[in-house]
């Protein structure tokens, strides 16, 4: 009788595809973003890739030190570049078809900035009682 060459698991990773590629194209766009000679680009940080199952589209998520008053110049630039960003990506990742990138803010890290800040605020922070006395 002969063993079967492969374990009985469904796959020898830890992590499932979708995620490899998200990493893996977060790891090549960030690379790519300083290749690129735009200074709208020059602040922004990529910070989540979302591929859909499919792997036909991925949502890259970026911040940008410029805040929310730059985002509409930043995802100009990104409309210029995404066909570059694209072909770079298709070079560089292994698999079978590139997906199609749209760019978007991401709006996580901003909530929580919003939520530092209010929770930061003297304002919205009701005051402490006073301490018990310990001598009574």
């Amino acid at each position: 009788m002969s063993r079967p060459r492969r374990p009985a698991t469904a796959s020898a990773h830890r992590y499932p595809r979708t995620a490899r590629l998200n990493e893996s194209l977060r790891e090549v766009i960030a690379e790519e973003l300083t290749r690129i000679d735009d200074d709208r680009l020059a602040l922004v940080t990529i910070t989540a890739i979302d591929v859909d199952p499919e792997m036909n589209r991925a949502i890259v998520y970026f911040d940008s030190l410029r805040g929310e008053d730059g985002d509409a110049d930043i995802l100009e630039a990104f409309a210029d570049r995404r066909v570059k960003l694209q072909s770079s990506v298709g070079r560089q990742v292994r698999a079978k078809k590139t997906p199609i990138l749209t760019f978007r803010p991401d709006q996580t890290i901003r909530a929580a900035e919003r939520i530092e800040r209010i929770l930061h605020d003297g304002a919205t922070m009701p005051e402490r009682p006073a301490a018990p006395d310990d001598d009574a």
